[in-house]
This record gives structure tokens, sequence and C-alpha cells, in this order.
């Protein structure tokens, strides 16, 4: 079931980062419909743009009074001021739990081992950049806790008492906590 307020699909328009031209030979892209969805392809080289999401990597860390560790995105970052899970991209020819790791420190100073998938959603808060998210539950390991990268504050938050967040999906995921679902 999607969260209220969620479309399963958003339709396809020209956005900044559409191929106009084909990146193999140069020539102009058509329209053509492939699998019932707007895809550009090259006449010359038959190049097919499949325009799919970026895949983040989110951890979720508890403390032993049961708080959620978040961080408060930056000026440059992504809604800015908001709160988050820790995440990020995940690099291409990175492991999905590395990347978890990695923003899980970049981001906090934490070190962290990676556990077991609790969440996973497709993220359309921004339609120019559509990600699926996978949130993984972290067991700090080391390291000191500090803002850092894209974050420029970090703190632990019962569930009960949230900070403004900065994307729906850490929502759903809370809500699933706060039923037991997870």
């Amino acid at each position: 079931m999607l969260p209220v307020g969620y479309r399963r699909r958003i339709s396809h328009q020209h956005l900044p980062d559409d191929y106009v031209y084909c990146p193999h030979c140069a020539a102009s892209l058509e329209s053509v419909t492939l699998g019932r969805r707007h895809r550009m392809r090259c006449p010359s080289c038959g190049f097919v743009h499949w325009r799919n999401p970026a895949v983040g990597a989110a951890v979720l860390v508890r403390d032993a009074s049961e708080r959620i560790l978040l961080v408060r995105r930056a000026p440059e970052a992504t809604r800015p001021g908001l709160w988050s899970v820790p995440a990020g991209f995940v690099d291409y020819g990175e492991e999905v739990r590395e990347a978890a790791a990695r923003e899980l420190e970049e981001e906090t100073g934490l070190i962290a081992e990676i556990g077991e998938v609790i969440h996973a959603a497709s993220n359309f808060h921004d339609p120019a950049k559509l990600t699926v998210g996978v949130w993984f539950v972290g067991r700090v390991t080391g390291g000191t806790l500090a803002a850092g990268d894209d974050a420029d504050d970090v703190g632990w938050f019962a569930l009960d008492d949230l900070p403004p967040l900065a994307f729906p999906t850490d929502e759903t995921l809370f809500e699933r906590l706060r039923r037991g679902e997870v």
C-alpha cells in the first residue's frame, strides 16, 4: 500500500537530464513507446535511454533509549534545514550495504555494522530525481558523533518527538515503527 499522497508513477516530462542526442553517435533521439512507456531511442544506432531511478541507502540507528539518530540537511543539500535518516546515493559499482555504512560515517562520524533491510520505498518527492531507497538497521561499532558531508547537525530523537522531516519516505518508516511493523 502506498502512503497517502503518493503516485505509483510520475508521467514522463522532458526534464533537464533527459538525453536529446545519442551519447553513442550524436544523432537526435526520437520519442518512442517501448513496453507501454515513453523512451528516447536513437534511430541511427538503436540506443535506448532507459531512464531509471537512482538508488539510495539509509541507516536507522537507535541508541540504548530507543531514540533515533537523524541528521539535519545542510544548506547545500536537498531540503535544507529539515531532518532525515542518514542516507545517500549508492555509487556505481558499490555494494548497497557498503554505501549505507559510508553514508552513515560521512554524515554522522559513526561506524556501524549494517544489518537487515527494514524498509524499501520509491521516492517521488523530486520528479527530476526519482530514487529507490533501501533502509537498513545499523549497530554503532565506533566513531565519534559529528555532523559532516551534507548534514550540518545530528541528534537523537524519540519516535514520538521527531523534528520536521525532509522526506515522506522516512515518515512512512517511522509510522511503521510506531505500529510495530518493523
